[in-house]
């Protein structure tokens, strides 16, 4: 009993470092960041392509250390593929050329098929992946993807929320990161695309979702789409530590948008609580972390999702 277990150790110990041995590959030379970096899986037999984007200003290469997706996707024959947004919290041209450049690479270098895709990232990688998929749907064959599904992690669904939260997190001035982040990206905002108040047209084309919409808006393009939105709804973590309530919380917008699909008739709409508290791989104690996220169930929905 003892030699069997000591095999499945090793066993799994090689499946997780061999995982881990990502190529980075350049599909646009013009640039810095124009690569992505690719877990080819176990089989040759490729079912599939798991895009995972990370966070605001955050690299590729910070995806692996923060998660096991990859490693589950390699023993399930899924390709998984990071790449960045950069420093976007939404999905403009900038960030849609950019994936439409890299999906193609992809398509070719793989040898898959424009449905055999499933995207999905962290924050602003998941705000990305939410507009991006609804984007291919409007698109219909002319896009150069057409995502199975799509999940985010912890990610700001509402733009105009997100910008609303930003002013009362300076305005609160308690949490020296919370008030630093605020600063930063708000700035950022308020140069490209201005705020909510006064380029509306602007908010609403690049937001996923608008709560504030009486009639559908951009979500109704995810009506025929497996969505999935994750989080780790610790209220108390959050007035204790950052003095922010759930109207602060980025799941707020996100069940809505999740209830506006489910009476839209998309039964595939998820909103997925956190069965584990999130923890950094540092290991801090953070509900906006990849953590939250059970890898193994998460294949197993990506499967199915490729299969079908």
């Amino acid at each position: 009993m003892r030699t069997i277990f000591t095999i499945l150790i090793l066993t799994l110990v090689v499946i997780h470092l061999q995982a881990q041995n990502y190529q980075k590959i350049t599909f646009d030379s013009s640039t810095a960041d124009g690569y992505y970096l690719a877990v080819e899986p176990e089989s040759d037999d490729i079912l599939g392509v798991l895009v995972l984007l990370p966070g605001f200003g955050q690299t590729a290469e910070s995806i692996f250390p923060e998660s096991k997706i990859q490693n589950v996707a390699y023993a399930n024959g899924i390709l998984t593929i990071a790449i960045a947004g950069g420093q976007k919290l939404y999905a403009d041209e900038t960030v849609i050329k950019k994936l439409d450049s890299a999906f193609e690479h992809i398509k070719s270098k793989y040898k898959v098929d424009k449905n055999q895709f499933v995207i999905g990232g962290f924050s602003a990688g998941g705000t990305i992946s939410l507009r991006y998929t609804e984007l291919c749907a409007e698109l219909g064959q002319k896009a150069v993807i057409q995502p199975q599904g799509v999940f985010s992690v912890d990610s700001p669904v509402d733009l105009s929320h997100i910008w609303d939260y930003f002013q009362r997190e300076l305005k609160k001035d308690y949490s020296a990161a919370g008030t630093g982040e605020a600063n930063f990206i708000s700035n950022i905002m308020l140069r490209e695309i201005g705020d909510p108040i006064n380029s509306p047209e602007t908010y609403n084309k690049l937001t996923p979702f608008n709560a504030n919409l009486d009639q559908p808006g951009n979500e109704r393009f995810l009506q025929n789409t497996a969505v999935r939105v994750y989080h780790d709804v610790d209220i108390v973590w959050q007035l204790k530590n950052r003095r922010r309530s759930l109207f602060d919380s980025n799941a707020l917008p996100s069940s809505e948008m999740i209830n506006r699909l489910l009476l839209m008739g998309n039964e595939n709409a998820e909103f997925v609580p956190a069965n584990q508290p999130g923890y950094r791989s540092s290991g801090l104690r953070h509900p906006h972390s990849w953590s939250i996220i059970n890898e193994v169930e998460l294949i197993q929905w990506v499967k199915q999702l490729l299969k079908n």
